[in-house]
């Protein structure tokens, strides 16, 4: 009986100036990997690499997006999009990292973008790193090198100066999580490299004070003039306990969100300015297993800490899926699931996507949305993701029921537990390359068939029923879902 009550729709619509979205990222979209100046970036050379991506995919034109974004911007506006999020191309701005190497012609780019966009009445939601390193600094030593927060934070600065003027909404970072654990941990994606107890935890520190140094050049030099706001994007599971009634899962499930998402939000969000409590204590236990001196984790000063405090407008939250949690002390401490203490399993009544870790649970999201709000003092949320992939199928009947559900969720999150949630963004557009797994899954709004040279965008039927919900911010009545 919970959970039918749990799971029941709810008639209603969002809060009066409700933002919808799409999201992209500058390598799934936009091609053009060496035009007008465009440096090389950390994504075009693992991509190279033969082995690293499905069949050997690349995003060397990808959507054609760089040429093709007015296209781009007309179905924008025939789904009735509010804002729209995508990402700017670091080594198209400083094509080898650093100010010195300025390209007036990456700016030129994105001006026109941006002028465009707004022409057509849409809001501009820009992503500064969507996980395209400049390689030259990947050669310095990648995310590891606590410089490249220093030139992270010049690339910023020039971001806003150049395009504050018009961008009123900026996220530094896109999944801090991804390009610490799956670039720097396990290496599945780019610069793919093995190194979990040390490289992994270096790079998610200096990722934290990149994101805090952007953050504060925004709100000492542009923020008073400009009047915008900036943020974090950070994406999680929900982790359910597999037995409820288990503390021990009942803990570890608290755990596991912890490392997830306290490790980057807890020193922004949090009141310490630092890692969780948690896992600080467990990296310092297990220290001794791992054959290190001490905690692999680095330490922020106590300046650092105070300027990581708050550094951060608005909780930017990706969701996709949840997890099953279970308490297990057996795991190997040198992968991050032995680190953690904790076994990940899913629900077999969970339907799955094309993705082989996609699985969709609704509710999850709303529990998520209200454990943000519980833990880091009901922080300003927008949901800078959400969606689900498939074969590529025009009548996509499971991504419409996905997105239903979804949205739902985030309406009860909003209207009834009170949630302060802002905008949905859908994960996405346009089908695109899908890192590691190249053209293989499908998550876009309008289909891409990427063996036209014109790389022709078609509607998939999931497109006609976003707008709908757009059109009547959220579900007013049954006639709004008559013809699911």
């Amino acid at each position: 009986m919970a959970d039918e009550k749990r799971d029941e729709f709810l008639q209603g619509v969002f809060p009066e100036g409700f933002a919808w979205a799409t999201a992209t990222a500058s390598y799934q979209i936009e091609g053009a990997w060496k035009e007008d100046g465009k440096g090389e970036s950390i994504w075009d050379r693992f991509a190279h690499t033969p082995g690293k991506v499905y069949e050997g995919h690349n995003g060397d034109i990808a959507c054609d997006s760089y040429h093709k974004y007015d296209e781009d911007i007309k179905l924008m506006k025939s789904l009735g999009l509010t804002h729209y999020r995508f990402s700017i191309a670091w080594p198209r701005i400083f094509p080898d990292g650093t100010a010195a190497s300025l390209n007036q012609k990456g700016l030129d780019f994105y001006n026109k973008f941006i002028d465009a966009l707004l022409a057509a009445n849409v809001i501009p939601m820009v992503t500064l790193y969507h996980w395209d390193l400049p390689q030259t600094l990947q050669d310095k030593g990648g995310w590891p090198n606590p410089e490249i927060a220093d030139h992270f934070n010049d690339y910023a600065d020039i971001c806003f100066k150049t395009f504050g003027d018009r961008v009123k909404m900026w996220i530094t970072l896109n999944e801090p999580i991804c390009s610490t654990y799956l670039g720097y941990g396990i290496g599945m994606h780019a610069p793919g490299i093995k190194d979990p107890l040390n490289a992994m935890f270096k790079t998610a520190h200096t990722l934290i004070r990149a994101h805090t140094k952007a953050y504060r050049t925004y709100e000492s030099k542009y923020k008073a003039q400009q009047k915008g706001v900036c943020g974090i994007t950070m994406n999680s599971d929900w982790d359910e306990p597999k037995d409820p009634r288990n503390k021990d899962d009942v803990e570890a499930a608290e755990r596991v969100l912890q490392y997830k998402l306290g490790w980057y939000a807890s020193p922004i969000f949090g009141k310490a300015g630092d890692y969780p409590a948690v896992m600080k204590k467990n990296l310092e236990q297990k220290a001794g297993l791992l054959g290190l001196p001490g905690s692999p984790l680095p330490e922020f000063t106590e300046e650092e800490k105070q300027l990581n405090k708050g550094a951060s407008d608005f909780f930017g939250l990706n969701y996709y899926s949840s997890r099953l949690i279970t308490n297990d002390t057996s795991g190997d401490p040198a992968h991050i699931a032995g680190l953690m203490d904790a076994e990940e399993t899913t629900d077999p009544s969970w339907p799955r996507a094309k993705s082989k870790w996609l699985f969709s649970v609704p509710w999850g999201l709303r529990k998520l949305i209200n454990w943000i709000t519980a833990e880091y003092g009901r922080p300003q949320i927008w949901i800078t993701e959400n969606g689900s992939s498939d074969d590529g199928e025009l009548n996509d009947e499971f991504r419409i029921n996905y997105y239903r559900k979804h949205i739902n969720e985030v309406m009860k999150a909003t209207i009834v537990d009170g949630c302060d949630v802002r905008g949905y963004t859908a994960w996405s557009l346009l089908d695109n390359f899908e890192w590691a797994e190249g053209y293989s899954e499908h998550f876009g709004l309008h289909s891409v068939d990427f063996n036209d040279p014109e790389r022709k965008r078609i509607a998939k039927k999931s497109a006609g029923f976003i707008a709908e919900v757009i059109k009547n911010n959220g579900f007013p009545g049954e006639e709004a879902t008559t013809h699911l």
